[in-house]
């Protein structure tokens, strides 16, 4: 088993705060199995709960603390799986972490959108959050030297890295399952927990955004193209993203009239989901869009380094009107970086747009150094 990166932290949390601990991610990511490793190792008594029960979905909303009581009565922890099927969550969850005290509870949510949105304001102050993405890099690393992870870099980009996908050995059973994760369990909640009128529209912009990576993107472009406002597309965007499927690059700006800023760049969390929904597993070598995939692989990797690691940078890539662009740009602490992500080991020049106005640091991002910035 891969140790994720979130182990210790997620686990010390538990046992030793005494705030909600909330875990985030999109389905399939491994969130019920990275909490049912750390609570094998509880001392104590643990009630788990799935939220997909109707038994425990009608206390759970209740607002009741009686019920509540009689539920965890006996209990030291309390494991809340899918979460995000409880209603009014927010509010419920509050009432138990101000009548039982001394209760650790757990709970995990498939999607941001709905659970995030419930619980931010009745829970102020009372959880720590953390956030699952498919594996990553710095999590293959523990299994893997760098080497290995070069030979199997392709392989990566192809097939993605959600957990499921690293038992599979042949080809055809790794894309049997991408499709199943890509149809069936990814944008269930999207559809179940929103209110949009015609999914076969949302698969649509889906698929336009998947042909897209490494582009910038134009609603005006996508709603003509899916006839639907352009309201709808972000709207439709912002689920995407709050899904933990997609995620967008602003353009980077200090108020420069040649610079681009309206536009985004939207890329996918991971390349195989990507590669599921145009239906395309060509193997690397053969593929039109390696280029791109290579842009989309590293910039998601970097980001969940980035969270992993507990670095608040912002991202975003930045071009001009003319012409002059960088691939990926990070702000921390008052401080900008920029990279050139290149399939071939060659090193490029900064814009001279860029240096005159951000400075030297800059840097070039290849198959043979990728390891420096991603692990």
């Amino acid at each position: 088993m891969v140790r994720r990166a979130i182990f210790h932290n997620l686990r010390d949390d538990l046992l030793n705060s005494n705030k909600i601990i909330v875990l985030f991610g999109a389905r399939q990511t491994g969130k019920t199995t990275l909490s049912n490793v750390i609570l094998n190792s509880f001392e104590g008594n643990v009630l788990r709960i799935n939220a997909d029960e109707l038994k425990y979905i009608e206390v759970l909303a209740s607002r009741d603390s009686d019920k509540f009581g009689l539920l965890f009565d006996g209990y030291d922890l309390v494991f809340i799986d899918e979460a995000q099927r409880i209603p009014d969550i927010g509010i419920n969850l509050k009432i138990i972490y101000d009548s039982f005290p001394g209760l650790k509870i757990l709970v995990t949510g498939s999607s941001s959108f709905d659970l995030a949105g419930k619980i931010s304001e009745p829970l102020t102050g009372r959880t720590l959050t953390y956030t699952l993405y498919p594996l990553s890099l710095i999590e293959i690393r523990t299994e893997k030297n760098v080497f290995e992870i070069k030979a199997n870099l392709e392989t990566f980009m192809v097939y993605g890295m959600y957990p499921g996908i690293l038992t599979l050995t042949s080809a055809k059973a790794k894309e049997k399952h991408l499709t199943e994760l890509s149809t069936a369990y990814l944008f269930k909640d999207v559809f179940e927990l929103s209110t949009i009128r015609n999914p076969s529209v949302l698969r649509n912009l889906l698929r336009l955004l998947a042909l897209q990576i490494g582009s910038e993107v134009s609603i005006p472009e996508l709603s003509k193209n899916l006839n639907i406002s352009q309201d709808t597309v972000n709207n439709y965007i912002d689920l995407l993203e709050k899904a933990f499927i997609v995620f967008r690059l602003g353009g980077y700006s200090r108020n420069l009239r040649k610079e681009v800023t309206k536009r985004s760049k939207i890329y996918f969390w991971d390349t195989g989901i990507r590669n599921s929904v145009i239906n395309n597993f060509s193997g690397f070598d053969y593929r039109n869009d390696k280029g791109a995939l290579w842009e989309n692989f590293v910039i998601s990797e970097r980001l969940k380094y980035q969270s992993y690691n507990y670095i608040n940078a912002s991202p975003y890539f930045w071009r001009t009107y003319t012409g002059a662009e960088v691939d990926y740009i990070e702000e921390h602490n008052g401080k900008v970086r920029a990279f050139e992500i290149k399939l071939k080991n060659k090193k490029t020049s900064a814009p001279k747009t860029w240096t005159e106005n951000y400075g030297e640091d800059y840097f070039t991002i290849n198959p043979d150094n990728f390891h420096e910035f991603l692990i």
